[in-house]
């Protein structure tokens, strides 16, 4: 029986159906567009942006286009960490022939990030399907945004199968993104975290003119049927795929949206270990000192222990990580409730505490300037640090940019 039943499934998936697995709590857009018989695609030669997180039940929608003998797949675009994502953080990713689609594989992440008139000649639709985890500073959505724009300098449509956002779609929070702090760790005058989905995002860049030159595209969006903003991702009943190699899980998605602050300072982030953005150190620190000085303040959905770990080499995650073959002494942040867990606010708790920690000479090289500006999107939380500021002083700061957030956002939401 487990023989036919495979068999089977293996036939369905050739012809374009999906395998018969108990149905997901939440249908992505590109089950959706698969069950509506691609009836938008029929005729047309599409381009697809794309990587490994971009399944419905199980199959990549790349796979699910090309079995269906009904959309003409062109081309595919990969962004960084390529189209199975398995390149590490900053590694180029190469163009090449996709082994399953026969579609040429052409990468947005290196030397050229942003659709060339070239690469799009002879096309007659691009789409976008790629799961994010709700971050500013997660490339995918800078991807998205030029491939936008390149998409209306050719005169074609632009259409975004939409997911998840996984930590919810209720809480954004964060410093908005200052103008001339723009980057590909940060395209967009939006929070750190944005609370929105690819989808929704998308129509607000164009809406609020975001980026030059999209007041002409035609944007359109397939939704998802089953998923509302009060659902984190274990509820939405969908696999969780790593989104990148250092995000294989919901918790370190979770987790990522703050302690990704750390990047941009001397400190370690896990990177090189198991335990990516679930531990934070770096060698020497009075680690119980700072574990209680945490503990004592009860942030809320989240306890932190002392703990020691060694960065190794690890190919394909991280090659080169911080403090490499060295022992780190340093936090474990365990989420104890992800309903109460605020990512953002607990960073800066936990910045203002380790940084308050150091002694004066370590305090001058804690933090890599530029590159923790454009992840915080602005030079005010740095420098409110340094100044000896306060945690809730420093989250005080953003709450006027939220509000004005939060009317701009509302007409964009589809959910």
């Amino acid at each position: 029986m487990t023989r036919v039943f495979t068999a089977l499934t293996c036939l369905a998936v050739f012809f374009g159906a999906l395998p018969a697995y108990p149905a997901s709590l939440v249908k992505v857009g590109a089950r959706v567009l698969h069950d509506s018989g691609y009836a938008e695609l029929a005729g047309k030669r599409i381009g697809l942006i794309t990587n490994q997180t971009a399944v419905a039940d199980d199959v990549h929608t790349a796979d699910l286009m090309h079995a269906s003998g009904k959309v003409q797949l062109v081309d595919l675009f990969a962004p960084e960490h390529g189209l199975r994502g398995l390149k590490e953080d900053g590694e180029k990713v190469g163009d090449r022939i996709d082994e399953r689609t026969g579609a040429h594989v052409y990468s947005l992440y290196g030397r050229v990030k942003k659709p060339t008139p070239e690469m799009l000649r002879g096309l007659d639709l691009l789409v976008f399907d790629i799961q994010g985890v709700g971050a500013r500073f997660y490339t995918y959505i800078s991807t998205m945004g030029l491939a936008m724009q390149a998409a209306a300098e050719a005169h074609i449509p632009f259409l975004v199968l939409d997911r998840p956002n996984p930590i919810d779609g209720d809480y954004f929070s964060g410093f908005v993104l200052e103008k001339g702090y723009n980057s590909f760790v940060g395209e967009y005058p939006i929070p750190v975290a944005h609370g929105m989905t690819a989808g929704e995002l998308a129509l607000m860049i164009k809406g609020e003119c975001m980026l030059p030159g999209l007041e002409g595209l035609d944007l359109r969006v397939v939704k998802m049927e089953g998923w509302r903003r009060d659902m984190q991702w274990p509820e939405t009943g969908l696999k969780w795929l790593p989104t990148s190699p250092n995000i294989p899980d919901f918790e370190t998605a979770l987790l990522y949206s703050g302690i990704c602050f750390f990047e941009g300072t001397v400190a370690s982030v896990g990177r090189g270990t198991t335990e990516p953005f679930k531990v934070v150190g770096f060698p020497g620190i009075n680690v119980d000192a700072l574990t209680k000085r945490l503990n004592d303040r009860h942030l809320p959905g989240v306890e932190f222990e002392p703990t020691l770990f060694t960065p190794r080499s690890i190919p394909g995650k991280s090659s080169q990580p911080k403090f490499r073959d060295q022992e780190v002494t340093g936090l474990r942040i365990m989420i104890t409730n992800p309903r109460a867990y605020r990512p953002v606010e607990t960073a800066v708790h936990l910045l203002c505490a380790m940084y308050g920690s150091l002694g004066k000479e370590q305090q001058e090289h804690f933090f890599h300037e530029e590159g923790f500006d454009h992840l915080a999107g602005t030079c005010v939380p740095r420098k409110l640090i340094q100044k000896g500021a306060s945690p809730e002083e420093i989250i005080a700061t953003w709450q006027e940019d939220i509000r004005r957030f939060a009317e701009r956002r509302r007409k964009y939401l589809l959910y």
